[in-house]
């Protein structure tokens, strides 16, 4: 019996295959509903930091379906819904506008009309808006838009062929025709800017899993016709976070507080003040929780005076870089957990060794190792056709769609990896008095001009901070070349490792300690992690070797003088002396889109002084020493 199951694993209901994304199986083309098709009992997923972020109660993943029960996973398990709806026969070529009546479980759409019931294709172009919205091309109207004679303009059937010529090649040999009338036109010119309004396609505001009862939204923009495995098709926003358990020593009065936080009705609580649901949220706080109410009113009236008397709210991702930054740092205030283990270590350095080391050591402030880290990655929605970059709904680019389309979502889906990972910090005294250098600050400000008329702007302030230190672009470049060499030394392949950057910059009169650090970390969806190879290679001498190689490499490009001499590379010039061929990563690596990014800072040049550069040249002037000249 052939088997037509369609697997997807658990990570990939966050990416790619998440809400509102396009898979492809076996042939066949589905999308993915939104949270309201998921079952009550998906498993939730604790991260109260991650839920205080994005204003949410909780996180939930989709269940994991027993080897042999495929049937069960529609009870439990997220829906797809088969998109685009109009299939073709690859024989007869016939056109099916595809309905669910049709649809039976465990079993591929297949022609009615041809032996042998061969398996209907879906068509390649679809619909898509700024708006988020995603619907099948009018294929009817398409055939019809440049009819000749009366019949041909009057003609209602939805009875069409997709034909392809010989005569030609492209997109002009594929042709939809009219079976009654004889119709037709190519598919030449079909992904044009605004073709589809000209042959009067308006768009549906609607997408493919809403049901009959669903009021379709007003939309007024233009739909665009695109190709449906295109990458502008779907852009995922997602969100992550670490979970860092409480700092020791805490009292037992604070320990009752986080508590109460961390209780999935609290943002309910404090939203609800003086309201009828008040008392029957502080009621089920104090029951679950174990504390008076007395205590959690006293907490309310507490945050409500701090968040009066501050200025202006603290930027989310300001909050969670902190708290991770503060358990990095002094890794010994920090309990251990059964989701975060850390270490501190060093590069081993003694007094005999060589300069470069030497100089490398001076340069580290800090090292230490995550034997195992608990990493939440959450979806909060998705944009189409051009990315949203601004904050929330209302920012540039495509519009967020939530979710759950229809209410606010409460909880959102999300799913929980363990790994492990490395993180270094640098000497916060040497870092400064290299800022200030006025050929750093000048490198940078260029750059941050490039960014204030980028339309990521607003995305990438959110990591780097209001103002774009060189700290972030010098240690988000080391942080690339760091994965791309562990790759090679850690047997982690490059897509399998992930960064996060610390050097973001604070508003003016803020409290708040400088970072500068990074961790390169791995997350797998297995509960029991990764198998130590991160681990193994941040322990003496293997750590001060690979950053002295990491270092070597980055000296050159087979781009080079392009790459080298760069001014301006990638989208809105972002980018300096960074290309695919030296510091590029796959995206799932880089936390800002392989953007910020500049050897230049890193081992400098004649103009610019690189923050490594004195160990760079040691290590040039070893290695000449040690070739045994005749």
């Amino acid at each position: 019996m052939k088997d037509v199951r369609r697997k997807v694993r658990r990570a990939q209901t966050i990416v790619p295959f998440g809400v509102g994304g396009i898979i492809d199986i076996r042939g066949e083309s589905f999308v993915a509903a939104d949270i309201r098709s998921w079952a009550a009992n998906g498993e939730r997923v604790e991260s109260p930091r991650l839920a205080t972020k994005l204003g949410v109660q909780g996180f939930r993943s989709a269940p994991v379906i027993p080897s042999g029960k495929a049937a069960y996973a529609t009870r439990i398990g997220p829906t797809y819904v088969r998109f685009p709806k109009w299939l073709f026969c690859p024989r007869c070529r016939k056109m099916v506008l595809w309905r669910q009546n049709l649809e039976q479980w465990g079993k591929q759409a297949v022609c009615g009309n041809c032996s042998g019931k061969p398996q209907l294709a879906p068509m390649r172009f679809i619909q898509v808006c700024r708006e988020g919205h995603m619907a099948d091309i009018d294929w009817r109207r398409w055939a019809h838009s440049r009819s000749e004679g009366h019949d041909q303009r009057q003609c209602r059937v939805y009875k069409l062929r997709f034909v392809a010529t010989p005569q030609s090649s492209g997109l002009e040999a594929l042709r939809v025709v009219c079976v009654a009338c004889r119709a037709g036109r190519n598919l030449a010119g079909i992904s044009q800017k605004n073709v589809l309004k000209q042959i009067g396609m308006e768009c549906t505001g609607s997408h493919p899993w809403q049901s009959v009862s669903d009021e379709a939204d007003p939309c007024e923009e233009t739909p665009q016709a695109v190709q449906r495995g295109a990458s502008n098709v779907y852009f995922p926003i997602t969100h992550s976070a670490l979970d860092i358990p409480a700092p020791q020593g805490v009292s037992e009065e604070e320990e009752m507080a986080q508590k109460v936080f961390d209780h999935h009705m609290w943002p309910d609580f404090k939203s609800s003040a003086n309201g009828p649901a008040s008392a029957v949220f502080k009621e089920y706080i104090a029951r679950d929780c174990g504390v008076p109410q007395e205590f959690i009113e006293t907490l309310r009236r507490r945050h409500a005076e701090e968040a009066a008397s501050m200025p202006s709210a603290e930027d989310p991702d300001d909050d969670l870089s902190i708290a991770e930054w503060a358990a990095f740092s002094a890794p010994e205030s920090v309990a251990g957990s059964r989701t975060f283990s850390v270490r501190r270590t060093h590069l081993g350095v003694r007094h005999d060794d060589p300069e470069s080391m030497q100089a490398l050591d001076a340069r580290i402030s800090g090292i230490v190792v995550a034997d195992r880290v608990r990493e939440v990655r959450a979806l909060e929605g998705f944009s189409r056709y051009e990315p949203n970059v601004g904050d929330g709904e209302e920012g540039a680019g495509g519009r967020v769609v939530s979710v759950n389309t229809q209410h606010r979502a409460k909880w959102l889906p999300a799913i929980e990896t363990y790994g492990e990972g490395i993180f270094i910090s640098v000497d916060e005294q040497r870092l400064s008095r290299w800022e200030a250098l006025p050929s750093v600050r000048d490198w940078t400000r260029r750059i941050e001009r490039n960014l204030d008329a980028s339309f990521k702007a607003d995305r990438l302030r959110g990591k780097s901070g209001p103002k774009l230190l060189p700290r972030f672009v010098m240690l988000h470049t080391l942080a690339h070349h760091f994965i791309r060499q562990l790759s090679y030394d850690s047997g982690y392949n490059a897509a399998s490792l992930r960064e996060r950057v610390y050097a973001r910059s604070h508003a003016p009169g803020s409290e708040l300690p400088p970072q500068a650090g990074i961790f390169i970390y791995t997350a797998a969806g297995d509960a029991e992690g990764t198998l130590g190879g991160l681990v193994r290679q941040g322990r003496p001498p293997n750590l001060i070797e690979t950053l002295i190689r990491l270092l070597e490499s980055a000296q050159w490009c087979s781009q080079d003088p392009l790459c080298a001499d760069s001014t301006g590379r990638s989208l809105a010039n972002l980018n300096r002396a960074a290309c695919h061929a030296c510091t590029l990563l796959p995206e799932t690596c880089c936390e800002i889109d392989n953007s910020l990014l500049d050897r230049t800072l890193l081992i400098g040049d004649g103009e610019v002084t690189g923050f490594f550069r004195e160990v760079v040249q040691a290590a040039l002037e070893e290695s000449a020493e040690a070739v045994d000249l005749p």
